[in-house]
């Protein structure tokens, strides 16, 4: 149930308008700065993915100042959809907002969408299970998920920098395995001094090592 609202105010992305010069971002923050001058203490604001247009800590900065001036200026009833969790820390400084999320449920690789609205934040993003169930080469999602393990470390230490395009990690394969098997050889090759060998004690070392061959898997 609503009460009387003046007007409803929204910021979708579901038009560009590149034909005009005017780019993606330029067209949402054109839009954002529509409904933070219009809005009202009466008006109903649907602002989604804000930020997402440009850089990591522009967008979010802008996000962040976007929602702060809806609930302290505007006063606006509004649903501000958004990815970064850094946000989901704005209900614990101002006193009414509340944050939402959409209940899913995962098996394995796979998730479920509930299309159920849950009290709270969602507790992580699931873009790469998204990109996955959309038909994403493996190669793909397995350097997704290895960059995105990396970018979640490196937050945690304080460090943002990581190498986004490395090559994709390699599908898994028993190399541990075949490294262990050839490591007596590895070793038994270390210990030899092949100055000191006479003809003879050259030979016999060389079937040693051989002897020492990991077996050929078939």
């Amino acid at each position: 149930r609503l009460g009387p609202i003046d007007a409803i105010h929204t910021r979708i992305g579901a038009a560009d308008d590149l034909a005009n010069a005017q780019s993606t971002f330029m067209l949402e923050m054109t839009e954002a700065a529509a409904i933070v001058h219009g809005a009202t203490d009466c008006s109903l604001v649907l602002m989604d993915e804000i930020g997402r247009g440009t850089s990591t800590f522009d967008g979010l900065a802008l996000a962040a100042a976007i929602a702060t001036q809806l609930h302290d200026r505007n006063r606006s009833f509004t649903l501000f959809a958004t990815h970064y969790f850094e946000l989901t820390e704005f209900p614990a400084r101002h006193e009414r907002a509340v944050n939402l999320h959409v209940g899913a449920v995962e098996s394995g690789h796979d998730i479920v969408f509930l299309h159920q609205i849950e009290p709270g934040p969602a507790s992580r993003s699931y873009g790469v299970q998204v990109a996955r169930l959309a038909g994403m080469p493996n190669a793909l999602i397995r350097q997704a998920q290895a960059t995105l393990q990396a970018l979640q470390a490196k937050a945690q230490q304080g460090q943002a920098q990581v190498d986004l395009f490395a090559p994709p990690p390699a599908a898994p394969e028993p190399a541990a395995a075949a490294a262990d098997a050839a490591q007596p050889l590895l070793d038994a090759l270390a210990a030899l001094e092949p100055d000191t060998l006479s003809p003879r004690e050259a030979l016999d070392a060389l079937y040693r090592l051989r002897a020492l061959l990991p077996k050929a898997t078939p």
